[in-house]
């Protein structure tokens, strides 16, 4: 049972005020540190005009594309409706990563002297989750703009509203994801405040499809109500605000290092080049959720039919790996309506991030050789018993999408299919990343080769699969 957490009033005389102690580690931190501050103005100064050159460039090269003849002329209508969708399922998902990262979150050094400390909890949390708030509003209000810019708006006015927009949704979303990991474990709105969006992204596909296909499609709006999201989003903000900072006593150590943990992952396999870093964590949390299963007998047989049975198993008892297998069916739907000129292309990738996600045997097979062994059998055996699974997975997901796309000639869907199996299956079986491979000096600096050439392992078949399917497609 978590003690609750001390405040001004139960501090006991002595001991320093989160100001004080803020104050002492920033001291004890400049001892250690030899850039000064022009440094650090002149390393943001870099970073703003490289986001900002670089991503106005991609947001002209992404305009170019949508009106280009190779992509394919689709509906505005179905566009629009389309992007609403996508900014939907995009708030989703950023909920669930701000749930994921915390958002507040410490290191465990922090986590030993100062949360353990009798040290008011609001006045230690409040500077982070003010830098928090007014990154998310910033970041959000680049968006709003960036996806006004794309869909053709260029008056200065509208592209104000579009990042108004975007700077109270995201500040309501960052206050909101704040009181919700203070709050008690088992409350169920921080989950459905999750699922809403992509639920809602989910029929809001769908309508756009089946209109498309049996009716005219939808119509665009005359007006794009961003006054009307600036309105609700604005009281929103302030309101999750409010909620935000009475709630900071209320957020545990537990929570705090939880958002650590999976932020430490995140940049260890960003700079090794190992995503096994990120989703072997994500796994361990998956199963831990779980906590206890019924068990059942499996249907008597040899030994690779059991195997079978529990990789089958295995997807009953993980099933967000078949939502998101069922989910890219629609998203293929999709995006051959939006972009009918690439409706090959994707289905190639749409395809293989489905077999992706059902080859967890797959994985947990290839790297555990202690696992292996307990299971008897040879390495080809096992690893040919577990793509069983990907396999039909890719071949069902390829037949269900066969309408999005032209019929080409009549051996290139078989080679296709069977490539994305095969690509899927060199992603599962990919060995521990080995760091000591070859290195290319070259003017942009040294470049590990060989690290590339592991890490590209899958990827590298599905690039060039996606090249046959655009010249033979």
């Amino acid at each position: 049972m978590t003690a609750p957490p001390a405040t001004i009033a139960d501090t006991p005389s002595g001991v320093p005020t989160a100001r004080q102690l803020r104050t002492h580690l920033r001291k004890a931190r400049s001892r250690h540190h030899d850039h000064s501050l022009g440094d650090v103005l002149g390393d943001a100064y870099v970073m703003v005009l490289f986001v900002g050159m670089y991503g106005w460039f991609a947001i002209s090269a992404s305009r170019d594309m949508l009106q280009s003849p190779t992509v394919g002329q689709a509906e505005p209508g179905v566009r629009w409706w389309l992007a609403v969708a996508a900014l939907l399922a995009g708030a989703g998902l950023a909920w669930r990563g701000l749930r994921a990262l915390g958002p507040l979150l410490v290191t465990p050094a922090t986590q030993s002297w100062a949360t353990s400390a009798p040290v008011d909890r609001r006045a230690w949390l409040a500077p982070r989750f003010a830098i928090l708030l007014v990154g998310a509003a910033a970041g959000t209000a680049l968006l709003g703009v960036a996806v006004a810019a794309l869909g053709g708006v260029s008056d200065p006015a509208a592209l104000g509203w579009a990042a108004a927009a975007g700077a109270g949704w995201g500040a309501a979303a960052l206050a909101l994801s704040v009181v919700a990991q203070s709050s008690r474990a088992g409350r169920r709105w921080p989950a459905l405040a999750g699922t809403a969006p992509l639920v809602a992204a989910a029929a809001v596909t769908a309508l756009v499809v089946l209109a498309a296909r049996f009716g005219d499609g939808l119509p665009r709006p005359a007006t794009t109500p961003t006054v009307a999201l600036v309105a609700v989003a604005v009281p929103l903000a302030v309101v999750g605000t409010f909620l935000a900072v009475r709630a900071l006593p209320r957020v545990d150590r537990a929570t705090l290092t939880t958002g650590a943990q999976f932020a430490n992952a995140a940049a260890t396999a960003t700079i090794l080049l190992d995503p096994s870093l990120l989703t072997g964590l994500m796994e361990s949390r998956r199963w831990r959720r779980i906590g206890r299963v019924r068990s059942r007998r499996f249907l008597p047989g040899p030994g690779w039919w059991v195997l079978l049975q529990a990789d089958v198993r295995r997807l009953r008892r993980h099933p967000s790996a078949v939502l998101i297998w069922a989910a890219l069916i629609g998203v293929q739907y999709a995006a051959a309506l939006a972009l009918p000129g690439l409706a090959g292309a994707m289905q190639v990738v749409f395809a293989y991030l489905a077999a992706n996600r059902l080859t967890g045997g797959l994985r947990s097979v290839s790297r555990s050789p202690g696992l292996r062994r307990a299971l008897g059998g040879s390495d080809a055996l096992l690893r040919g018993i577990h793509v069983v699974v990907p396999a039909v997975g890719a071949g069902l997901w390829w037949l269900l999408t066969l309408p999005t796309v032209d019929p080409g000639p009549a051996s290139l869907a078989p080679m296709l299919a069977l490539g994305v199996v095969l690509a899927a299956f060199r992603a599962g079986t990919r060995p521990p990343i080995n760091y000591g491979g070859a290195t290319v000096n070259t003017p942009f600096g040294m470049i590990p080769v060989d690290l590339l050439r592991q890490g590209s392992r899958g990827p590298a078949l599905l690039a060039v699969l996606v090249l046959v399917q655009l010249f033979l497609g």
